[in-house]
């Protein structure tokens, strides 16, 4: 039974994907024994074959080499074979090589298109040119051992014998970016093909220099939720389950001399229902949608948080003036019917005490917090693999866009927290600090303000504000600078191409699934994808992903 289970779970490391006329065929080439896969160019079916067709003269087939099948996504005639082009080596998690997707490709499987009528064919070219856009996404990672879903401390809760099955059932759903598009892979039983991919960032340093004898692996995880995926001003806070925008789990893993050690954090999105309209002003309105459900919604999150990480620290950074302390207030006014003592709530005005060069008074606001991380603590395991600590609760941190400010305040709790835990082991003295240790010190600055920019590009499209600080521990002339420039640039993005780049992503994500009369008539109405949306009754439906529930 142990030896099926391992060999059901592994992986194809290296496919080699030929292209012939009415379908591509698949075949494992890293040395198994598995049966290739057939794709049907008409209509995406699939089924397993004995061997790779045989090719004549008339028969000449397109050969290349691929790294992994991300998913199939279905349109509204054809559907769309998604793949791992290209990919790097970017280190190692727990023994395991971590890739980076380098290269995506979509392959079309749209034969049945010539048979279909020109308005149907209009509409397919629409939504298959943000598959264009999709092949694009930045921040994609994979392994085929490893399961990047989940926290070091969850894996060690759910023990052995969860890795007997395969690796997308190990996997958590909400950080599990190619969750939808793997559906039609699941139901064809093909589990060797089945490629987990999260989005997010995985930086990794080893400190030996800095302390000596000691060599310190510190890995650094950022895992992007689904549920509310997107770009910044077009996904804000939170849906009526308390999902909420640009929710990230940030995971900081250590290890030393046989131990482990890990701290999660959260960021994510004010918990209640509001936006910001894209109208080319350079800071759009907020707008607080059905306020007399902000109670409920936050509500929903909260508890929802509190059930998978115990205790919840809850930090607004945002301002107390203006719009963004309309929305401050809301915050802290819808809150309050779930405060106890698992639910905390703290406000700290970043810019109001902090200014833009201050940034070290971050310190009164860890005095604040200090008695919870204290009691919250960290994973702790030994070269045994005997638990001697646990995470019990998290700190969930905001500001607007859970970006700039966010990425401060955390590079802040990551190293009040792995100071924590290097006095644990022994590697620190009592009153010794990462900057007491400057090639240390200078590297987990680096680290984290690399962790910071790669979740700002994907959210934003440009690195992280207030970098500077988090790199060099001071903001200089030149990061505020860069800071002005990369505003302009948001507001570009924001304005121009991330509606595109939001459509695409609900769309690969299952945010809505689309689907077309073929009796339909011809309108005459043009005008964009959202003209020809509504001229052809196209029938955008939510999906509930409940297959990875």
């Amino acid at each position: 039974m142990m030896e099926r289970a391992e060999s059901g779970q592994k992986l194809y490391t290296r496919l080699r994907l030929w292209e012939f006329p009415d379908q591509y065929v698949i075949e494992p080439t890293d040395g198994s024994s598995g049966a290739p896969l057939a794709i049907s160019r008409k209509d995406g079916s699939m089924s397993l074959i004995d061997q790779v067709p045989q090719c004549s003269s008339v028969r000449v087939p397109k050969i290349q080499t691929i790294f992994g099948v991300v998913g199939l996504l279905k349109l509204v005639i054809g559907s769309y074979l998604i793949v791992v082009n290209d990919r790097e080596c970017v280190g190692s998690y727990m023994g395991h090589h971590i890739f980076k997707v380098t290269s995506l490709k979509v392959f079309p499987c749209d034969h049945s298109l010539k048979s279909s009528t020109t308005e149907q064919k209009k509409v397919e070219a629409e939504f298959s040119a943000l598959l264009s856009v999709a092949e694009k996404t930045h921040g994609l990672y994979f392994s085929y051992e490893a399961n990047l879903t989940l926290s070091a401390q969850r894996l060690h809760d759910l023990g052995d014998e969860s890795k007997l099955v395969p690796l997308w059932r190990q996997a958590e759903p909400r950080f599990l970016w190619n969750n939808y598009m793997m559906e039609v892979l699941i139901d064809n039983k093909l589990d060797p093909y089945l490629l987990p991919v999260i989005q997010g960032s995985i930086r990794f340093q080893n400190f030996q220099a800095a302390i000596g004898k000691d060599i310190v692996e510190v890995t650094l995880i950022a895992r992007r939720c689904t549920r509310r995926n997107g770009t910044r001003l077009w996904r804000r806070g939170a849906d009526p389950d308390g999902y909420v925008a640009n929710f990230v789990e940030s995971e900081q893993i250590v290890q030393i001399n046989g131990f482990t050690a890990s701290c999660v954090q959260i960021r994510g999105s004010m918990p209640f229902i509001w936006e910001q309209i894209v109208d080319l002003t350079y800071k759009p309105k907020f707008d607080i949608i059905k306020p007399e459900e902000a109670p409920r919604v936050a509500e929903r999150h909260f508890l929802d948080l509190r059930k998978k990480y115990g205790s919840v620290l809850a930090i607004d950074l945002v301002n107390t003036h203006g719009g963004e302390g309309h929305l401050s207030e809301k915050f802290s006014t819808a809150v309050q019917p779930v405060l106890s003592d698992d639910i905390r709530y703290v406000h700290f005005d970043f810019h109001q005490i902090c200014g833009h060069v201050h940034f070290e008074r971050l310190s009164i606001l860890y005095e604040q917090i200090v008695d919870f991380l204290e009691k919250s603590g960290y994973l702790l395991v030994n070269e045994k693999g005997d638990k001697l600590k646990e995470q019990t609760g998290i700190v969930r941190t905001n500001c607007i866009d859970c970006l700039d400010r966010t990425n401060v305040t955390q590079s802040m709790i990551g190293r009040k927290m792995l100071e924590l835990q290097l006095r644990r082991i022994g590697v620190f003295a009592a009153e010794e600090t990462i900057s007491s240790h400057p090639n240390f010190d200078d590297v987990f600055k680096i680290m984290w303000a690399n962790h910071g920019d790669d979740i700002s590009i994907q959210y934003s499209g440009t690195p992280a504000l207030k970098g500077d600080f988090v790199r060099l521990g001071r903001r200089t002339t030149q990061g505020i600078i860069t800071d002005g420039i990369n505003a302009l640039v948001r507001y570009y993005l924001n304005n121009f191409a991330d509606g595109t780049k939001q459509d695409a992503i609900d769309l690969v994500q299952g945010h809505y699934i689309v689907s077309v009369s073929r009796d339909m008539k011809a309108s005459s109405q043009t005008g964009g994808l959202e003209s020809v949306a509504v001229s052809l009754f196209l029938c955008f439906q939510f999906h509930s992903n409940q297959r990875l529930e």
